[in-house]
């Protein structure tokens, strides 16, 4: 009966251990993971800890040769993903296509306006954006609210999660606009090599 019983006991995680764990969660989620998400995966309940741990495999990869790096987001979340130098190299190679190049730009625009009128993204891209959209809601990239006989369309934590953004909309388009040109209205975005960063979709 002892013997059952310290066979469903949990085995103590060294910090070794818990470096690994938070390694391979920031490696398999490919998004951004807040401290809760991280501490529940490694075992840890301590917000200090678990930053501890996470900034030091984030140092221990800026320090090497490594092409991968872990960012601490501005809202306190963490992302494992490819140093910019590396992923021009390999973009070719990505295997997570997001969008067409089409529902891409009607996704640009969206978030760089939002909240906006269904009604303004169809007069500016054209009636395929409705098929547009419903592809977008299907993915969880955008939600809407009913607005009289419009809808209101804005982007979801899905989408910032995605492409390594800030939840906070205001913060979002800031960081929107330094990753692009905008040229016009219709400007696209589109996934670099590793599926979680934005470039001008020409």
């Amino acid at each position: 009966m002892m013997e059952a019983q310290s066979q469903t006991e949990p085995t103590p995680k060294t910090s070794g251990a818990q470096q690994q764990l938070c390694e391979a969660a920031l490696y398999v989620s490919g998004r951004p993971l807040d401290i809760k998400t991280i501490g529940s995966i490694i075992g840890a309940r301590s917000e200090e800890k678990i930053k501890s741990i996470v900034r030091t495999i984030a140092e221990r990869n800026s320090k090497s040769e490594s092409p991968i790096q872990v960012l601490e987001l501005p809202d306190g979340r963490f992302v494992m993903q490819l140093k910019p130098e590396f992923a021009k190299h390999v973009r070719k190679l990505s295997n997570r296509p997001l969008l067409t190049p089409g529902p891409l730009r009607t996704l640009s625009f969206i978030a760089l306006r939002q909240p906006i009128a269904q009604s303004r993204v169809i007069a500016v891209r054209g009636k395929l954006a409705y098929q547009h959209v419903k592809q977008l809601k299907e993915m969880d990239l955008i939600s809407y609210e009913k607005l009289g006989r419009s809808k209101t369309l804005r982007t979801t934590t899905t989408f910032a999660d995605y492409f390594n953004l800030n939840h906070d909309p205001a913060i979002m388009k800031k960081e929107l606009k330094n990753i692009l040109e905008l040229k016009d209205e219709s400007t696209g975005l589109t996934t670099s090599a590793s599926g979680s960063s934005l470039t001008e979709q020409s």
